[in-house]
């Protein structure tokens, strides 16, 4: 089996009296696409953020991409990461365009006083592409709908040519529609460039139901990690959330003791 791309080793992360991490230990493998789903306060966010090179831990040992997390590697290593974040709200007035936006993912390899040439406007408009995005390439960016905004974030994710795919709660305060559409390109895309996906959640309408694997986390630990057959059933649900059974089924009728939520063919 090929080295994790991702090894956290009783991890302890605190922010002051609260322990978002309590000895929290997973490796993940070149090519998995993972689904970390609970509840808010669960640690999953913080487990993002230590992956990423910004969290600092209490305990414990982060390797990612075959190199330890440190203060001093930081910097290097969020240029093989991208992370996108949920939708966050955008002033019309704001004075870019999706272009130049999505150019922002290319001044993370390039520098920050250097100009983009040829070839980094070149990698911004194929990622517009793959997005879906190239028709409204010279829109500002505030006149978009926020599933649009949360593409464009993808795109500017995806400028950076990372090697680990990070999503945070990307699909929060979006409607169904474009929740859905945000998930299917999520999956496209880690696909076609062959990335490592990390995807948070707490709503299990937006788990993406073809993760290779998911993970389940609870109060600052991982409670549950296999197979989503294994793990979005009734019961480990409802125990993760701490809601009956019966809840659930009402929201949730694909979900049932011996009926659980099958990866797609």
């Amino acid at each position: 089996m090929a080295d994790a791309v991702i090894k956290i080793e009783n991890a302890v992360v605190s922010y002051r009296e609260d322990v978002a991490l309590r000895g929290v230990s997973i490796e993940i493998y070149p090519g998995e696409f993972v689904g970390v789903i609970g509840p808010n306060g669960a640690g999953k966010t913080t487990l993002l953020t230590i992956v990423n090179g910004l969290g600092k831990l209490v305990s414990g040992k982060v390797r990612v991409l075959g190199n330890p997390v440190s203060s001093g590697n930081g910097h290097s290593l969020r240029k093989k990461v991208g992370y996108v974040a949920q939708l966050e709200n955008i002033d019309p007035r704001m004075p870019m365009h999706v272009r130049e936006v999505a150019m922002i993912g290319r001044y993370g390899v390039l520098g920050l006083f250097k100009r983009p040439g040829r070839d980094d406007w070149k990698i911004v408009d194929e990622m517009l592409e793959l997005v879906g995005m190239s028709h409204l390439a010279d829109r500002p960016i505030g006149h978009l709908s926020g599933g649009e905004q949360q593409r464009v974030a993808i795109a500017r994710c995806l400028a950076q040519e990372p090697e680990l795919f990070l999503l945070d709660e990307p699909t929060a305060s979006l409607d169904w529609k474009a929740q859905t559409e945000i998930l299917d390109l999520v999956r496209q895309i880690h696909d076609s460039r062959n990335l490592t996906t990390l995807f948070v959640t707490h709503d299990l309408d937006a788990m993406p139901h073809t993760c290779d694997r998911v993970v389940l986390m609870k109060d600052g630990l991982i409670v549950g990690d296999g197979s989503p057959e294994d793990m979005i059933s009734t019961e480990k649900i409802s125990e993760l959330f701490g809601i009956t059974t019966s809840i659930i089924k009402e929201r949730q009728p694909h979900i049932h003791k011996d009926s659980r939520i099958h990866k797609k063919e």
